[in-house]
C-alpha cells in the first residue's frame, strides 16, 4: 500500500454560477455569448460552457427591463426602471455612455442592422429612437394606448420601417423618413409578445396572447391570413431559407404533397404556455412538426402560467434553436435526422440560469462523470462535470427534494435515492432516468437517506417524524418501467427532534444518525437495535460520517464544533474548533486521516486528524454552505449553497511544490544573474532583476553605489525609464521604508529626485494607491530637511570663526583682484569725506577721521596664507 499524501492546499473552480434571474437577454451575432440579466447585473454567458465570461454591474435600483446588443456585438444596450439607457463597450465592459428619454421603464430595445440607431419602447406608450454616437433623440412617436411591449426595425436596411406592438393589442408601423405612423395593424385581441418579419422583407408576422399568429402584407398593410395556435404564444421566429433546419421542412412538405407552386411558403417557429416547440407553415396554415412531450421541468403546480416558454431564438451558423424556459433554464435544440418524422429536435444542451438554494448534491456514476444536485425545487437536475450543463432533471417528487445518495449497483448501474418534503423517498436509475422504487410511510419530510456502502442491497431514510427505516432493493429491477412500492425492512423511533443525517459503515453493520436534539446514535444493522449514544454536542447535529479505517465518527453541530467519537463507548475522542457559525457538513479524506467540513459561514476548511489542526480554510462562498459531495475516485469535492453557486475544488499539493520548487530553481537562476550583473556593472539589468526577484536589500546596495558615482544620475534615469506602473509603485513602497532611518535617507532621498525628474506628475498620480504611500513620505522628508537646514546653519559659525582668524586664502586669483578693487573704490571715497572735515577743528573730527584711516589700513591687509 503506498504512504499517504496528506493534502496542504485545494484550488477553486467555480463551475455553476447563477447568470439569469429572468427578464431580458440578447444573443450575439455568431451565437458566442448571450447576454443575460441577472438582478442589478448583466452577465456575459459564453454559450458553449456556461462560464461566466464578465459580469457588468449596473445601479441597485436599475431592475434590468430591456437589452440589445448592436450587429457587430461591440457595444450592449440597456435599460431598466430607472429609465436610464446605457450603452456599454464590449472590450472594457465599461459604461460609455448613458442618457434618460422615457417617462417610465423601458420595456423593448432594437438596435438597427447599420448600428447607428436605437429604438425603445416604453411604459409610458412612447417609441423614441435614438442616435447611438450622440445620445440625442431622433424620433418620437405617439399613438399607443397602452404599454408598449415589444419593437422592431425592418431587417432590410433600405426600408425605413420601424414595427411597435403594444398591449392595446394593435402593431403600428412607423415610417423613419416621414416621421409618422403609416399604418395600425388591429387583429390581435390581446398583447402581443413577439414580432418577426418574413426573410423577403414583405410579410410582417405577429403572435399575442390571444393564441393566433397573423400574417400581414406589408405592400398594403392587410392581414392575409391568421393561423390558430390554442397556445398563449411568447415567442416567434421565421426559419431561413438555406439552413439545415430549412432544408428538412422543404423536404418533408414536398413528399406531404400539401406544398403549392404559386409562392414559396414561410416557415416559423412558435414557443409558448405549452413549454413544446413547433414549426409552421405559412402557406397551408399548419402545424409541421409538434414535440411530442415538454423538455420543460413540470412543476407540482398546475397551472400552465408556471410552466413552458418565454422566448425562442433561431441561432446563426445552424446552431439550432434556443428556447428560455419560465424557471429559467436555456434549452440549446439541434435537428437529428428520424425515421418516422423525416426530422427531430433532440435537446443537447440545458444551462440552468438560477437555482436559488443548493441544499445537497452527489457524485454520479462509476467514473463520475455526473453531478446530482438538488435544490429548492421538485426536481434533481443531473450535470454533465464537462460542460456543467444540466444533462437532464428528474421529475416525480411533489415537494422541494431536500437529500440524496448515489451508488453504483451490483450489476454496475448508477442509483439514485431522493427524499423530499413530500413524504416520500424515490429510487431512481441514472441510465434511463427513470423512477423504479418510491418509498411511503414517513410521516414528515424526509431530510436525510443513505445507500448501502458494500453490498448496495437497501438504503436508509430519516424523516422530521424522528424515524429511521431500512428500505430493502431486492426484487427492483434497473429497468423498470413502472416505479413498485419499496418495502420497509426496519423501523425505529430514534430521536426527539428531526434528523438530519445519516450515514452507514463501510462493512453495512452500523449506521449512524444525526439530530437536531443535540445527539447522535449509532444502530446495528439490520434491525436498527441501538448500540452507543453519542452526547456532547450543545447544539443540534447536522452531519455525520463513519471513519473508512478507524472505528470512529465525526459529528458536526450548530455549537461550531466538530467532533470525533469512539463507536466501542462512546466517548468523545477530539474536538475541533476553528468555524466561526454552524458547521453543516463533514467528510473524511485521504483514508481518514484528513476531513473536509464546511458551515454557516460560508467557510471551507480542511483538517488533519492527527494534529487536530486546520491545515488550509477558503472563504469562497457567500452565503451558508449546505452541501459538500466527496469524489471517492479523485478526491476532489464539490461544495454549495445559499449563493446557488458549486465550486468545485482540485487538490493542488502536488503542483503546489512543483511550483514552488521551478520558482525556487528560478530564483536562484535569476539571483546568479544579478550578481554577475552586479560584477559587470550593468546597473540598469540588475536594478530590474533586483524587482523581478523581490529584492529590496540589493536595490538599495544598488541605489546607493549609483549615488556615489559621477554618472550615476543617468543610469538612475536608464533604469527607472524601464519600469512599469506596478514597479514604480513598489519602488515607492521601498523608499517610504528607506526614508524613516536617517542612515538610509540620502539614498531615499536621492531616488525620488531622479524618480520627480524622469516621470510626470500626472502619471506618478495615476498609479494605484500612490497617494497612501506620498503621504508616507512627506512627514520624514520634512524631518530629514529640518536636520539638514539645521546642520548647515551650523557650518556659518565655523566659515565665520576661519575668516576672523585669517586662515582662509581665496580660492582663485580673480577673487584677489576683485577684492584689491573693492578696497581702492572704499579708499577713494574715504578720501572724497576727508576734505570737507578739515573746516571743523573739533577733536570730533580728528577722531573720526582717524579711526577711519585705521580702517582704511586695517581692511588693506592681505590675508595671511596658510602655506606662509
Amino acid at each position: 500500500m503506498s504512504s499517504l499524501q496528506i493534502k496542504k492546499n485545494y484550488r477553486c473552480v467555480p463551475s455553476l454560477q447563477q447568470f439569469y434571474s429572468g427578464g431580458p437577454f440578447a444573443v450575439s451575432s455568431d451565437g458566442s455569448f448571450i447576454a443575460c440579466a441577472n438582478g442589478d447585473a448583466i452577465k456575459i454567458l459564453d454559450s458553449s460552457n456556461a462560464s461566466i465570461k464578465a459580469s457588468i454591474e449596473v445601479d441597485t435600483d436599475a431592475g434590468l427591463t430591456a437589452l440589445a446588443l448592436d450587429p457587430n456585438d461591440r457595444f450592449l444596450f440597456s435599460a431598466g426602471h430607472s429609465r436610464l439607457i446605457r450603452v456599454w463597450d464590449l472590450s472594457t465592459f465599461k459604461c460609455i455612455r448613458s442618457w434618460k428619454g422615457h417617462d417610465g421603464p423601458v420595456m423593448s430595445m432594437a438596435c438597427h442592422a447599420s448600428g447607428g440607431l436605437l429604438a425603445t419602447a416604453g411604459a409610458d406608450r412612447k417609441v423614441l429612437v435614438w442616435d447611438v454616437d450622440g445620445g440625442f433623440c431622433t424620433h418620437y412617436f405617439k399613438g399607443h394606448k397602452d404599454v408598449v411591449t415589444s419593437i422592431m426595425f425592418h431587417p432590410d436596411t433600405n426600408k425605413t420601417l420601424l414595427f411597435s406592438g403594444s398591449a392595446d393589442a394593435t402593431v403600428r408601423v412607423w415610417d423613419l423618413l416621414a416621421k409618422k405612423c403609416i399604418a395600425t395593424l388591429e387583429r390581435h385581441f390581446s398583447a402581443l409578445t413577439s414580432m418577426a418579419v418574413s426573410e423577403d422583407g414583405w410579410t410582417l408576422l405577429t403572435a399575442g396572447r390571444d393564441k393566433v399568429v397573423n400574417l400581414w402584407d406589408l405592400h398594403d398593410y392587410v392581414c392575409k391570413m391568421t393561423i390558430p395556435t390554442y397556445e398563449v404564444l411568447e415567442g416567434l421566429c421565421v426559419v431561413k431559407s438555406g439552413t439545415e433546419l430549412a432544408s428538412f421542412l422543404g423536404s418533408c412538405n414536398q413528399q406531404s404533397g400539401k406544398r403549392r407552386d404559386r409562392s414559396s411558403p414561410i416557415y416559423f417557429v412558435t414557443v409558448g404556455e405549452r413549454g413544446i416547440v413547433r414549426i409552421w407553415d405559412s402557406e397551408c396554415g399548419v402545424s409541421l412538426y409538434e414535440q411530442k412531450s415538454s423538455d420543460v421541468a413540470v412543476s407540482s403546480d398546475t397551472d400552465d402560467s408556471l410552466r413552458g416558454f418565454t422566448a425562442a431564438v433561431i441561432l446563426p451558423l445552424d446552431q439550432g434553436l434556443l428556447c428560455v424556459t419560465v424557471d429559467h433554464h436555456f434549452l440549446f435544440y439541434s435537428l437529428l435526422g428520424h425515421p418516422e418524422e423525416k426530422f427531430k429536435l433532440i435537446l443537447n444542451k440545458r444551462l440552468v440560469g438560477y437555482n436559488e438554494e443548493i441544499l445537497d448534491m452527489r457524485f454520479l456514476g462509476e467514473e463520475e462523470k455526473f453531478l446530482a444536485v438538488a435544490t429548492n425545487l421538485e426536481q434533481v437536475q443531473v450535470y454533465d462535470m464537462e460542460s456543467m450543463s444540466c444533462s437532464y432533471v428528474l421529475a416525480g417528487h411533489t415537494e422541494i427534494v431536500l437529500c440524496l445518495d448515489t451508488c453504483v449497483s451490483s450489476s454496475g448501474r448508477p442509483l439514485l435515492a431522493t427524499g423530499s418534503k413530500d413524504n416520500s423517498v424515490r429510487l431512481w436509475n441514472s441510465e434511463s432516468r427513470n423512477c423504479i422504487g418510491v418509498g411511503t410511510g414517513h410521516m414528515g419530510g424526509v431530510g436525510a437517506v443513505a445507500f448501502s456502502k458494500k453490498w448496495k442491497n437497501f438504503f436508509v431514510s430519516g424523516s422530521s417524524d424522528r424515524t429511521i427505516k431500512v428500505w430493502s432493493l431486492d426484487g427492483i429491477s434497473d429497468d423498470a418501467d413502472q416505479p413498485i412500492n419499496l418495502k420497509a425492512k426496519a423501523v425505529v423511533a430514534a430521536h426527539d427532534k428531526d434528523i438530519n443525517s445519516l450515514a452507514i459503515a463501510p462493512n453495512d453493520s452500523l449506521v449512524c444518525s444525526g439530530s437536531q436534539d443535540r445527539t447522535a446514535c449509532v444502530w446495528r444493522l439490520p434491525d436498527l437495535v441501538s448500540v452507543v449514544v453519542l452526547k456532547g454536542h450543545k447544539r443540534g447535529i447536522w452531519s455525520v460520517e463513519f471513519s473508512p479505517v478507524d472505528q470512529c465518527v465525526i459529528t458536526a453541530s450548530g455549537d461550531k464544533t466538530i467532533k470525533m467519537w469512539a463507536i466501542a463507548d462512546g466517548s468523545c475522542l477530539k474536538t475541533f474548533e476553528g468555524h466561526t457559525s454552524s458547521v453543516l457538513r463533514a467528510s473524511f479524506l485521504t483514508r481518514g486521516s484528513q476531513f473536509v467540513s464546511c458551515g454557516a459561514d460560508g467557510l471551507v476548511k480542511l483538517w488533519t486528524v492527527k494534529t487536530n489542526e486546520c491545515t488550509a480554510t477558503y472563504d469562497q462562498h457567500e452565503d451558508k454552505v449546505w452541501a459538500l459531495a466527496i469524489g471517492k475516485k479523485t478526491e476532489m469535492f464539490a461544495t454549495g449553497g445559499g449563493d446557488a453557486v458549486v465550486n468545485l475544488w482540485y487538490d493542488s499539493t502536488a503542483s503546489d511544490k512543483e511550483e514552488a520548487f521551478r520558482k525556487e530553481e528560478e530564483g536562484v537562476l535569476r539571483g546568479q544573474e544579478l550578481e554577475n550583473a552586479v560584477l559587470d556593472a550593468d546597473y540598469i539589468k540588475a536594478i530590474q532583476i533586483a524587482f523581478e526577484l523581490h529584492r529590496p536589500n540589493k536595490l538599495f546596495e544598488l541605489f546607493a553605489e549609483l549615488c556615489r558615482k559621477k554618472e550615476g544620475s543617468s543610469q538612475i534615469e536608464k533604469a527607472l525609464h524601464v519600469l512599469g506602473k506596478e514597479e514604480i509603485h513598489q519602488l515607492f513602497q521601498y523608499v517610504r521604508e528607506w526614508n524613516t532611518k536617517p542612515k538610509l535617507c540620502h539614498v531615499a532621498q536621492y531616488v525620488l529626485f531622479g524618480v520627480f525628474n524622469i516621470i510626470p506628475p500626472t502619471e506618478i498620480l495615476e498609479i494605484k494607491g500612490i497617494g497612501e504611500l506620498l503621504e508616507g513620505l512627506i512627514p520624514y522628508s520634512q524631518r530629514h530637511l529640518s536636520r539638514i537646514d539645521r546642520l548647515v546653519r551650523s557650518t556659518f559659525l565655523l566659515d565665520y570663526t576661519l575668516h576672523g582668524m585669517s586662515v582662509i586664502e581665496p580660492d582663485t586669483n580673480a577673487t584677489e583682484m576683485k577684492d584689491a578693487d573693492q578696497e581702492q573704490e572704499l579708499t577713494s571715497e574715504m578720501l572724497k569725506e576727508k576734505a570737507p572735515s578739515k573746516k571743523r577743528k573739533s577733536h570730533k573730527s580728528k577722531d573720526s577721521s582717524r579711526k577711519k584711516v585705521k580702517g582704511a589700513a586695517y581692511t588693506s591687509v592681505a590675508p595671511t596664507s596658510l602655506k606662509a
